[in-house]
C-alpha cells in the first residue's frame, strides 16, 4: 500500500479553486515524495536510534570519575616506578664514575697518606669534578640537613661530624661535605690506614679509602636512604636503634664492643682527645696505659654522645618491663627481657649480662662510671673503670 500525499492534496485543491490548479500541482509534486510503510516504520526507528546516540551528564559524570579512580590508582604506582629507575641509575654510574676516581689515585699512589678527610677531598677534586665542599662544622650548606631513614626516622646530617659517626669504625678524621658537578652531594670521612695497591686490578679503592653517604636528587626530596640516598659498607647504620620515647628520649646510634668496635687509648692519645675538646673540661687521663672509658668517648664523638645516668635508668626500666629501677645503687628481683637487650647482649663478651659505660667521670676517684645489666639484677658503679676491657660504649646521636 502506497500513500501519494503531493497527488491528493493537489486534487483537493482543484477542486476548491480551479484557477490555481496548474501551478500548485507544481508546487507540492516537485519533488515527489512516497513512503511505503515499511519506509515509514524505518524512518521511525532510524530517528530513535540518532537520538539515542548522545550521553546524559550524569553518565558523563560517571565515566569522568571512573577515569579519575583509575589514573589515583595508576599514575603514582608509574611515578615510583619511574623515580625508582632514575634514582638507581644514577646511583650506579656515580658509584661507578667515583670508583674510576680513586683507582686513579690508587694507580698514582696517591690513594693514602693523608692525615684528614679535607687533604683528601683536595686529592679526589683533581679526579672528579667537584664544585663545592664544606668543612665538619657547615656540612647542612652541602648536604641536607634532616634525612630519612628507610624506617622513617629522621636523622641530623649535621651531626654526622666525624668518622665516629658516620662510619662503622673511627678513624679518627673528621666529616667533609661535598657537591658534585652532576648534582649529587655526599657526605665523606676518609680511612688515613687505607691501604694502596696500585697493581692490584682487583683492589676496591672506594671501599678501601672511605665511608661515603651520598643523595643522588641533591636537595630535593625525598632525602631517604634506600630512596635518593645510599651509601657504601663503611657507613654505619644511621638512625636510632631503639624508638626514643621508650629509652628517656635518647637515641642509641650504635652499640661498639671493646677491642672490635673501639679501642682503649694510652695516655698520650687520651691527652690529645681532651685537648680537641671531646666535651669534657677534663678527662683524667693518668694511671691508665689501656684506656677504654677515654677510647669509648672518642668512638662516640665525645662524652655529649653517650648516656647519662638518668638514660640509663629508662633504658634499664625499658628492658626489665618496670618502671621501679634505682638511678643510684643496684636493684635486684627483675626479670630481664632479653629479647629487647639481645643487641647489646650479642656485643657483649658474656651471655647473661653487659655493662655500659656512662658519659661521665667520678672525678673524686679519677674513676668512669658504668652501669652493669644482668638477668635479675642492674646497678650503677664506678669501681676502677677506665680500665675494663669488657664494657660497651653505646653511642648516641644527638
Amino acid at each position: 500500500m502506497t500513500f501519494n500525499t503531493n497527488e491528493a492534496i493537489a486534487q483537493t485543491y482543484s477542486r476548491n479553486n480551479g484557477t490555481h490548479h496548474t501551478h500548485f500541482t507544481h508546487l507540492v509534486t516537485s519533488p515527489k515524495v512516497a513512503f511505503t510503510l515499511a519506509e515509514s516504520r524505518l524512518a521511525c526507528i532510524t530517528t530513535l536510534v540518532t537520538a539515542k546516540a548522545a550521553f546524559t551528564l550524569a553518565e558523563v559524570l560517571i565515566t569522568l570519575a571512573i577515569i579519575g579512580v583509575v589514573a589515583a590508582i595508576t599514575i603514582p604506582s608509574l611515578v615510583k616506578n619511574y623515580n625508582e629507575k632514575a634514582w638507581a641509575t644514577a646511583q650506579d654510574v656515580f658509584t661507578k664514575r667515583l670508583e674510576v676516581a680513586a683507582i686513579q689515585l690508587n694507580t698514582e699512589e696517591k690513594l693514602a697518606g693523608y692525615n684528614s678527610t679535607m687533604d683528601f677531598v683536595n686529592e679526589l677534586k683533581k679526579k672528579i669534578k667537584i664544585i663545592n665542599v664544606c668543612d665538619s662544622n657547615n656540612l647542612s650548606k652541602c648536604f641536607e640537613r634532616t634525612i630519612l631513614t628507610a624506617d622513617g626516622q629522621e636523622v641530623d646530617a649535621a651531626s654526622l661530624k666525624t668518622s665516629a659517626q658516620l662510619a662503622k669504625e673511627d678513624w679518627g678524621t673528621e666529616t667533609v661535605g661535598v657537591q658534585f658537578a652532576n648534582g649529587i652531594n655526599a657526605l665523606i670521612a676518609y680511612n688515613p690506614q687505607t691501604d694502596q695497591q696500585p697493581f692490584n686490578n682487583q683492589f676496591s679503592a672506594t671501599e678501601a679509602s672511605m665511608a661515603i653517604l651520598y643523595d643522588v636528587s641533591g636537595h630535593k626530596n625525598p632525602n631517604t636512604i634506600g630512596k635518593d640516598i645510599n651509601q657504601n659498607a663503611n657507613v654505619k647504620k644511621l638512625g636510632c636503634m631503639i624508638k626514643k620515647d621508650l629509652v628517656g628520649g635518647m637515641c642509641i646510634s650504635q652499640i661498639l664492643a671493646p677491642d672490635t668496635g673501639y679501642s682503649a687509648l694510652s695516655k698520650e692519645e687520651c691527652e690529645q682527645i681532651a685537648d680537641a675538646g671531646y666535651g669534657n673540661n677534663r678527662l683524667y687521663c693518668g694511671g691508665y696505659t689501656s684506656d677504654y672509658w677515654a677510647g669509648a668517648v672518642k668512638a662516640c664523638g665525645g662524652i655529649n654522645n653517650m648516656p647519662n645516668n638518668n638514660q640509663l635508668t629508662q633504658f634499664a626500666n625499658y628492658i626489665y618491663n618496670t618502671d621501679s629501677i634505682s638511678s643510684s645503687g643496684t636493684t635486684s628481683r627483675l626479670a630481664m627481657d632479653t629479647t629487647k637487650a639481645s643487641q647489646f647482649l650479642s656485643a657483649s663478651q658474656y651471655s647473661n649480662y653487659f655493662y655500659v659505660w656512662l658519659g661521665q667521670e667520678n672525678i673524686s676517684n679519677n674513676d668512669a662510671y658504668y652501669r652493669v645489666f644482668g638477668l635479675d639484677s642492674t646497678g650503677f658503679n664506678d669501681r676502677d673503670g677506665n680500665g675494663y676491657s669488657y664494657v660497651l660504649a653505646v653511642c648516641l646521636d644527638n
